[in-house]
C-alpha cells in the first residue's frame, strides 16, 4: 500500500496566495472597467416608453450622459414597452419622482440607450418603481423624414415660382411687372437725386442752410412758447396755472349750463319761445303778415306800394315838396309881400 505525503506549509501557501492574488486581481480589474458594479450594488427600475428603437437587453443606462448601469429586460405591456434597468445604488439620489426618462442614441449607427434626467428635489423612487417617461428625443428617421418634406415643399415652391405662381413668380415671369419695378426704382432714384441735388421743400430742407437754420428756429419759438405757458405766462398760460381764472371759467360754465337748464325748462323770453307754442305761433303769424306786407308793398298795393312802384307819383310828390321848400324861402326872405294883415276897428 502507497504512503500518502503530506502538503507542505510551504506548497499550501503559495496556493492560497496565488488564489488570494487572482480574486484581488479580478475585483481590481472590474472595480477599474465597469460600470454596473455588483449585483449587491445595483438596484432595478422600470419605465414606460412608446418606441424603443434598437433598445435591447444590455444598452446602457445614462444619467446626464454619464453611464450608470444597463437595461435587462424589454417587454411589451399593451401599446406601450416596459423596459426594466438595473442602476447603480449611490445614484439612487439623482433619481426622483421629478426626473424622465426617454429613448437616446449612443451613436449615429443606431444604438440606443435609456437617458434619465437627474433631479434631487422630487422623492427618490423605490426598486422596482417606474420612472415618468419623458418627450422622446428626435430620432435619425425623423430628421429625415422632416429634411424629405421640407426638400418637397422648397421643390413645390419652386415650381410655383417658374409657373408664376405668388408675388415672387410674377416677378420672374411678367414682363410687365418687370417694367413697371424698373419705372419704380427709376423714379426712386432720380427723386433720391432732386433731394441730393437740393429741389423741393425736403430737398431745400436736407441742403438749404437757411431752412435748417429757420426749422431750428420756429422750434426753438415753440419750445419757448411751451416754456412760458408751463410757467404761467400769457392768457393759455394763467388758464392752465391761475386758479382763480380757473374759479371764473368754472363759474361761467355753471352759469351757462344754469341759463341752458332754465331755457329747456321754459323759463324766460328765450324759453318760452322755444317752448310755449302759442308764443311760438304768434310770432309765427307776426313774420307772416309782415312778409304779406312786404309782398303787397312790392307789388305797388296801397299809398305806400303805389309809392315805391308808381314813379309819377314820386315825381309829383317831388314836385310838390320842391315848391313847397321854394315859397317858404320866398316867405322868409319877404314876410311882409306874403303876410300883409290888416286889423280894423269899428
Amino acid at each position: 500500500m502507497p504512503r500518502t505525503r503530506s502538503l507542505a506549509w510551504s506548497e499550501l501557501k503559495i496556493g492560497v496566495l496565488t488564489i488570494a492574488a487572482i480574486a484581488i486581481a479580478a475585483l481590481l480589474i472590474f472595480s477599474l472597467t465597469g460600470t454596473k458594479g455588483f449585483p449587491w450594488q445595483r438596484y432595478s427600475l422600470k419605465t414606460r416608453l412608446g418606441n424603443v428603437a434598437g433598445l435591447a437587453p444590455g444598452s446602457p443606462v445614462r444619467i446626464a450622459g454619464v453611464e450608470v448601469g444597463s437595461v435587462t429586460e424589454v417587454e411589451f405591456s399593451g401599446e406601450s414597452v416596459v423596459v426594466t434597468f438595473q442602476v447603480r445604488e449611490n445614484y439612487r439620489p439623482l433619481i426622483t419622482s421629478n426626473s424622465v426618462a426617454r429613448l437616446g442614441s449612443v451613436s449615429l449607427l443606431g444604438e440606443s440607450a435609456v437617458d434619465v434626467t437627474p433631479s434631487s428635489t422630487g422623492d427618490p423612487i423605490p426598486d422596482w418603481g417606474y420612472v415618468p417617461q419623458g418627450k422622446a428625443a428626435a430620432a435619425l428617421a425623423d430628421m429625415t423624414d422632416q429634411a424629405s418634406q421640407g426638400i418637397g415643399e422648397l421643390t413645390g415652391l419652386i415650381t410655383d415660382m417658374r409657373s408664376g405662381k405668388g408675388t415672387v413668380g410674377k416677378l420672374m415671369t411678367d414682363d410687365q411687372l418687370y417694367v413697371e419695378l424698373n419705372r419704380f426704382v427709376t423714379t426712386a432714384s432720380a427723386l433720391t437725386d432732386n433731394l441730393r441735388s437740393g429741389r423741393g421743400s425736403i430737398g431745400k430742407l436736407l441742403n438749404d442752410p437757411a431752412t435748417a437754420n429757420a426749422l431750428e428756429a420756429t422750434l426753438a419759438n415753440i419750445e419757448t412758447m411751451t416754456r412760458q405757458i408751463n410757467a404761467g405766462e400769457g392768457s393759455l398760460g394763467k388758464l392752465l396755472k391761475d386758479e382763480s381764472f380757473s374759479r371764473s371759467l368754472t363759474s361761467a360754465t355753471t352759469n351757462l349750463d344754469a341759463l341752458v337748464a332754465g331755457m329747456n325748462n321754459g323759463e324766460g323770453t328765450i324759453g318760452k319761445l322755444a317752448k310755449d307754442p302759442a308764443l311760438f305761433n304768434r310770432l309765427n303769424s307776426v313774420t307772416e303778415r309782415l312778409d304779406t306786407l312786404v309782398t303787397r308793398l312790392n307789388d305797388g298795393e296801397g299809398t305806400a306800394g303805389q309809392l315805391l312802384k308808381d314813379k309819377q307819383l314820386y315825381e309829383n310828390m317831388n314836385k310838390v315838396t320842391n315848391e313847397l321848400s321854394a315859397l317858404i324861402a320866398e316867405i322868409t326872405k319877404d314876410p311882409k309881400k306874403y303876410l300883409n294883415v290888416k286889423v280894423s276897428i269899428f
